[in-house]
């Protein structure tokens, strides 16, 4: 074989078919379908929920305010079963509403405190509702929300911090009043099982954000408020919809002033109280505390109970019983029952600092050797509820300054219902000292005496009842009747008619003449009793003169 053509046949074999440009054209388009196909399509999200509940895949859409922006693609439980898992594929260009303050949840009907909503998904089936966040971190992952959010992230409002120790007092949706008005929602609550504290986050929406100051308290709004105390009963009825799920309320306390706006301070923490008193409470915020000890039951005194000067509150009762525990231990007052009570000067002084608290309890101090006691009193007949009232005494003895679990004792005297039963007691004393068996005895005597008596008279009786039946006895009566006869004539004849009656007359006026006659014979006598031997000289008449 020559050069020439080994030559001609290594060109022949170098040479590529036009057939294998066919599956090259096919893996080009493929190759280009495929990056089509990821370039069009839109991100792939993962969502956790407690239960997928009207969730379908491949039917329920996502949507951003009523516009598709993706589709659910898979429905499944986690590998633990604690929760379900569901993965969507979200439209392109939608990666900029995935964030990590992106909220999804799902819309279907739903019949709550503010109404019925998510009608129209009866028909059309539910979907998840995507809203959108404003951070700038990018998230794939997110955990569903089981309840519509009450306000957008970039909504126009305030957002605001209250803790409680009442956990469950509100609900999520719950309506926030002011005056009655609502001008807000509970957005979102949490429990801090160490703290054992409930945190609470409200939202103010516009334009009532200013409402909200540094002096502003907030308290739980019950619908229905029945309060019974020291002091009577009140009734308060809120708004139909606090009536059936409650709420918060808040304001300003009087004699406190408003304050200034806290704008978008939103590190700012509020308490929350149980009611309005409570939140009044909470604005005496400088107080000094005083410990009580009570001779009297403390039944019917609670926590909140008034302290009173005259009529007047000045503090409130803080804790019923106060370290009972400690009692046997320091054996202060012998064993009384001690109740805790702060003096709050706030409610006299409108500004009120440290300084001022010191000069507060040297006064105090002194009303104490001057008198100055605590005693328990009916505040309510009809609920038996007490209060501490403070007074000035007579005559008050040496007190000497003590303590009970470092807090100063205020010095007291036994209650209007000790004192009554003070003297109660003294009065059974004195009804047992008296001598009532002795008298008894002889109560006992004089009856048995009285029962021989009557039973004698008894005896006359019959006795003078036969007498009467004897029929020598019935003749009598005609006797006594002339024997009465006999006594009238004889009084007759003594009459002022009647002819002795003048003769006895003339008699006693004869002698009445007889006598005066003997009178002057009788002073001689008298004067001079020798007069009846010797003649009586003349008597010279008494002449007046003056002493020496």
């Amino acid at each position: 074989m020559s050069e020439t053509e080994t030559t001609a046949q290594r060109k022949k074999h170098r040479h590529i078919s036009p057939v294998w440009l066919i599956p090259l054209i096919a893996l080009l388009i493929g190759g280009w379908m495929l990056y089509h196909t990821l370039a069009s399509r839109g991100p792939e999200i993962t969502l956790i929920m407690n239960n997928a509940e009207g969730i379908d895949a491949g039917n329920t859409m996502i949507k951003a305010r009523n516009v598709d922006v993706g589709e659910v693609t898979s429905v499944s439980l986690s590998e633990d079963t604690s929760h379900a898992v569901i993965k969507a594929r979200m439209n392109p260009g939608t990666d900029r509403l995935l964030n990590e303050d992106t909220r999804f949840w799902v819309v279907k009907p739903r019949i709550g405190r503010e109404g019925i909503s998510g009608l129209n998904t009866v028909l059309s089936g539910a979907y998840i509702q995507l809203q959108p966040g404003s951070s700038d971190n990018a998230q794939d992952s997110f955990e569903m929300l089981e309840q519509p959010p009450v306000a957008p992230p970039d909504a126009k409002g305030l957002r605001l911090h209250l803790t409680s120790a009442a956990a469950g007092s509100l609900n999520v949706g719950d309506p926030v009043l002011f005056q009655g008005f609502t001008v807000g929602r509970v957005e979102n609550l949490e429990f801090d099982t160490e703290d054992r504290v409930v945190h609470y986050q409200l939202f103010i929406q516009a334009p009532y954000e200013d409402l909200v100051t540094s002096n502003t308290r907030f308290w739980l709004a019950s619908g229905i408020n029945f309060d019974l105390t020291s002091e009577g009963f009140s009734l308060g009825l809120g708004s139909l919809e606090s009536l059936v799920s409650g709420g918060v309320t808040f304001g300003v306390p009087e004699d406190i002033p408003p304050g200034e706006p806290i704008g978008n301070n939103s590190d700012l923490v509020f308490s929350l109280y149980s009611d309005e008193e409570n939140a009044l409470q909470g604005s005496f915020s400088h107080y000094l505390r005083y410990v009580v000890m009570i001779d009297d039951t403390v039944r019917g005194l609670y926590r909140g109970a008034p302290v009173e000067y005259r009529g007047v509150r000045i503090g409130t009762v803080d804790t019923v019983p106060y370290r009972i525990d400690l009692l046997q231990e320091n054996q202060v007052e012998g064993f009384r029952i001690p109740v805790l009570i702060r003096i709050e000067p706030q409610r006299m002084q409108a500004r009120v600092d440290e300084e001022s608290l010191k000069d507060w309890r040297a006064r105090i101090n002194t009303m104490f050797d001057n008198g100055l006691r605590a005693s328990l009193k009916t505040g309510n007949l009809f609920t038996g509820a007490l209060f501490v009232d403070t007074n000035f005494v007579d005559e008050p003895p040496e007190r000497t300054i003590k303590e009970y679990n470092g807090v100063v004792v205020f010095p007291s005297e036994p209650g209007s219902f000790a004192q009554i039963e003070q003297k109660v007691t003294g009065l059974l004393d004195k009804l047992n000292n008296l001598p009532v068996e002795s008298s008894l005895d002889r109560l006992d005597a004089t009856l048995a005496s009285s029962e021989s008596l009557i039973n004698e008279l008894n005896e006359t009786a019959s006795s003078i009842n036969e007498v009467l039946n004897d029929e020598s006895t019935r003749g009598l009566p005609s006797d006594v009747q002339r024997t009465l006869r006999s006594i009238e004539q004889t009084l007759s004849s003594y009459s002022s008619e009647a002819p002795a009656y003048g003769e006895l007359t003339s008699t006693l006026k004869s002698l009445e003449q007889l006598m005066r006659s003997l009178q002057p014979a009788a002073r001689t006598i008298s004067e001079k009793p020798n007069s009846l031997i010797f003649n009586r000289g003349e008597i010279q008449d008494p002449q007046p003169r003056a002493r020496p």
